[in-house]
């Protein structure tokens, strides 16, 4: 029972959104930005992230029952009841508000607020169902954690943590539709329009290829605080990541670039937060 309200959470991705609010916290201190704020932000992130995710969980049962990929996920498999898992995504939901604006400052926990609610009720109920656009506006939600990491620190959004959000927001479209290329069919049994659904394979690799250019491209902004290093790490991911993007538009029925670009897109992230992190406590 455990492991099934842990799994509500999804844990994978809630790793993944600790990571770049804790590498932008240190981004922003140049530095270790302390042990207790490290462990109340991420504790009120992880929260955040989990809370939103068992909310998604409870909504989406209908769809997921419908899935290969998420039929046997606890509310539609009937391990966990709907209401329990809506009350324990609200349970964590109210924690983490109450971390934030108790341990950490107010201006991240009303962004934290902010962006769960922009996932649930913007994304989540209505334009997850409703346009093939729902991940190129959903995906601020995912690029809220730099923000709140940002705002932990120095209790601003500045620039940077402006422009680390855009990264996330640029780079959330390209990662998720090569995921929407392999799994299309799940989506197109139970109608959610997902780009590949709703537009077809071949304008859905073209979309990836834009928006991967557009997100290699905007990365080299962070060279204007950062510098050179930065400027060339940016380069050197994003080429990666348009080459891969590249090879998804040049392949035809198989999946296997697209496979490629959805693990390589998690390493990127990895990459360039971890690098703009390093840059900015070693180099500034």
């Amino acid at each position: 029972m455990v492991a099934d309200y842990l799994s509500l959470t999804k844990p994978r991705i809630v790793a993944l959104l600790l990571l770049t609010e804790f590498l932008t916290m240190v981004t922003a201190a140049q530095g270790w930005p302390g042990v207790r704020l490290t462990v109340f932000a991420l504790l009120g992130g992880a929260c955040a992230a989990g809370g939103a995710g068992a909310i998604n969980c409870w909504y989406d049962r209908d769809i997921d029952a419908g899935m290969g990929r998420t039929r046997h996920r606890p509310v539609p498999a009937g391990r966990i009841a709907p209401e329990r898992a809506l009350l324990f995504g609200l349970g964590l939901s109210a924690t983490a508000f109450g971390v934030f604006w108790a341990l950490v400052g107010p201006l991240s926990a009303w962004l934290s607020l902010g962006g769960g609610l922009f996932y649930t009720l913007v994304y989540t109920m209505w334009l997850k169902r409703s346009t093939h656009e729902n991940i190129v506006i959903g995906g601020a939600a995912g690029a809220v954690p730099p923000l709140v990491g940002w705002a932990a620190v120095t209790h601003t959004v500045g620039p940077l943590g402006l422009a680390l959000f855009a990264i996330i927001f640029l780079w959330t479209p390209p990662h998720f539709w090569a995921l929407s290329l392999i799994v299309r069919r799940d989506y197109a049994a139970v109608g959610v329009p997902m780009r590949p659904v709703a537009l077809g394979v071949p304008r859905t690799r073209l979309a990836i290829l834009a928006y991967s250019a557009i997100l290699a491209g905007f990365s080299l902004v962070l060279g204007v605080w950062l510098g050179p290093a930065e400027t060339g790490l940016a380069a050197l991911l994003g080429a990666a990541f348009v080459g891969l993007a590249w090879r998804v538009c040049r392949e035809q029925d198989r999946m296997h670039g697209a496979r490629q670009l959805f693990r390589f897109s998690i390493i990127y992230l990895f990459a360039i937060f971890s690098g703009t992190a390093l840059i900015a406590a070693v180099l500034h």
